[in-house]
């Protein structure tokens, strides 16, 4: 029964046309596009496999892309001379700090938008402090007046923080101060500084790990150094010797080599002047900067791509199916019509042979079934000598012998 119904739920995958019904002149040109289109569906097949595996590749390596931060920088004053006037020194409170001369730095960053980006696929942009590692703000001021507060650090620590679009520092003070901030970016992939030997040689300052390897691969192909017997040796050249070390290394060491010449990639450094003696400005002064990030716009197109084509996989099938049913039904009813025309040609000729084969086919289950009566009666004595113990032990042997004699008859009659 399992047997049955295995075969039951088979899967019909044969979609072909008979060949005796593809050769009669009234099917020849459908026969030949149906098979041109089978031979089209096999290639699309194909390509589609082809790109769902680079498309899930492409996920695996989430695709990454440069954006440009746009650093906003701006101040603002309070309780200066020229705001209060000569009156203003009488209003100070030093318990609140009302009326103190101050100054407030306000540093702010933004991702712009892409301009070809359509609105569907928009996504929130990142916050400011997501986008960097850590940020130092340098006051240059005079430290007997101010002897604390000229260094101002943000790391971003482990726990989970607050994402914000920007910072602000107040200070006390009515001098002009000179502002350098330092920012460590957060980017994705990792970015390196290549050490000048190395990156003199391959042309690049800075890039990721992974980047730079395949620009240390994509010399060694366009030089041809990689050795021509041992495909796994590595010849250096005029430029690459120093680095190496030697003639040559191994192609599982370049990683390793790499790693000895990258360094921490350098911070970006702003410098901006506050003068509590003049009216801000009404502008924040701005500074774009690159970062490399992961292309979430990409990457969702990607995605809703792949749903849909999960849902179209699975309509794809269903037809398929239907075709299969339909071709099976196609030779079924070939192998009728071929029936029913031998039958119609020469009726009493088609029953005698027709009756030939069954007679044989039957002879055949006879000949099995008288078989497999022998090997019954045989199990059976062997059961019986089993029962009698230890003195039967020759017999046992001599039963089991008849008993695989008999079975590789069945299996050749088979």
């Amino acid at each position: 029964m399992d047997g049955v119904k295995a075969a039951k739920r088979r899967k019909i995958t044969d979609k072909s046309v008979p060949n005796a019904l593809a050769q009669l002149p009234e099917f020849a040109e459908d026969s030949q596009m149906y098979q041109s289109l089978l031979e089209m569906e096999k290639k699309l097949d194909w390509t589609m496999n082809r790109k769902k595996v680079e498309v899930q590749d492409a996920l695996a390596r989430n695709p990454t892309t440069a954006r440009t931060l746009r650093l906003f920088l701006s101040h603002t004053v309070s309780g200066q001379m020229w705001q209060t006037g000569e009156a203003g020194a009488e209003g100070v409170n030093f318990e609140t700090g009302q009326g103190i001369p101050a100054w407030s730095l306000k540093v702010e960053g933004r991702l712009l938008e892409l301009s070809n980006q359509r609105a569907r696929d928009r996504v929130p942009p990142r916050k400011f402090s997501t986008l960097i590692k850590r940020m130092i703000v340098e006051l240059d001021r005079d430290p007997t007046l101010y002897p604390d507060g000229n260094v101002v650090e943000w790391p971003r620590g482990p726990a989970i923080q607050q994402p914000l679009d920007g910072f602000t520092i107040k200070r006390t003070g009515d001098q002009p101060t000179k502002v350098r901030l330092i920012i460590y970016l957060e980017q994705t992939p990792e970015q390196y500084k290549v050490a000048p030997d190395l990156g003199n040689v391959l042309g690049i300052k800075e890039e990721s790990r992974v980047g730079i390897i395949q620009a240390m691969w994509n010399y060694i192909k366009i030089h041809g150094l990689q050795d021509k017997t041992d495909r796994r040796r590595i010849r250096a050249d005029d430029y690459l010797r120093p680095i190496f070390g030697g003639e040559g290394i191994m192609f599982h060491q370049l990683p390793e080599l790499v790693n000895r010449y990258l360094m921490p990639p350098d911070p970006v450094v702003i410098h901006y002047s506050i003068n509590p003696a003049q009216v801000p400005p009404e502008r924040p002064s701005a500074w774009d900067i690159e970062v490399k990030m992961e292309d979430t716009s990409l990457k969702n197109r990607i995605m809703v791509t792949v749903q849909s084509s999960k849902d179209s996989m699975s309509d794809l099938t269903k037809l398929d199916d239907e075709i299969a049913l339909l071709s099976q039904s196609l030779h079924n009813s070939h192998t009728k019509r071929q029936f029913l025309q031998s039958f119609a040609k020469d009726p009493a000729s088609f029953i005698q042979t027709w009756l030939g084969v069954a007679v044989s086919r039957l002879g055949k289950c006879a000949r099995k079934w008288t078989k497999l009566r022998v090997l019954r009666s045989v199990l059976k004595s062997c059961v019986g000598v089993i029962s009698s113990g230890y003195p039967g032990l020759r017999k046992l042997l001599l039963s089991m012998k008849e008993c695989v004699w008999h079975l590789e008859a069945c299996s050749e009659s088979y």
